[in-house]
């Protein structure tokens, strides 16, 4: 399961903090999938086949701190574990425009991924960062978070999307590593043997 973070609604469709439903959205525009809404699972899910794999994407309909509701019903109702999932989120750490991907690991203060940690009773998931850079004082997050980027960031941060969207062949084959040093390295293209 591929989880996107969000604030649902058009007030916060183009901010910083949604780059995690912009990820998933456009993997699901890709693949020729659509977002239906379940309350069951507090949620929108999208389903493609990639690799051999049937994958759930998931935007959470919650507001960002309560993200774990979502993605416990989601996990529980398809029975998966927390290394079967990979959460798309804004960082704040990280320079606009950086993709980094770890497995596991504390949530550095984002509260998406704090209550997803609680709802799972575990970190032990993927996360896929996208580099939003931090504001310079803490007092200015929230702001920053939930404010949209300039043209020049906005470009990193589609930049920073597409990257990430290029190791995704590597994950569904099992090849965690390999998708991590070829994200960090730079070498972003997929090679010709994972071509689905």
């Amino acid at each position: 399961m591929l989880a996107g973070l969000g604030n649902p609604g058009s007030d916060y469709a183009v901010t910083r903090h949604n780059v995690g439903f912009r990820f998933v959205d456009e993997l699901a525009r890709r693949n020729q999938a659509e977002f239906t809404a379940h309350k069951k699972f507090s949620g929108e899910l999208a389903r493609i086949h990639a690799a051999g794999l049937e994958c759930r994407l998931l935007k959470p309909t919650t507001f960002m701190n309560d993200s774990g509701r979502a993605v416990r019903a989601v996990v529980d109702y398809f029975q998966l574990e927390a290394p079967q999932l990979l959460v798309i989120h804004d960082d704040i750490d990280l320079a606009v425009g950086t993709v980094r991907l770890k497995r596991g690991g504390g949530h550095a203060g984002h509260n998406g991924l704090r209550d997803i940690d609680r709802a799972l009773g575990s970190p032990d998931y993927l996360r896929l960062r996208i580099g939003v850079g931090h504001p310079g004082h803490k007092t200015a997050v929230l702001a920053h978070v939930l404010g949209a980027p300039g043209s020049a960031e906005a470009e990193l941060i589609d930049a920073a999307l597409q990257r990430g969207l290029d190791i995704l062949p590597m994950l569904f084959a099992g090849e965690t590593d390999q998708a991590m040093t070829r994200l960090h390295s730079g070498q972003c293209a997929p090679p010709p043997d994972h071509a689905d």
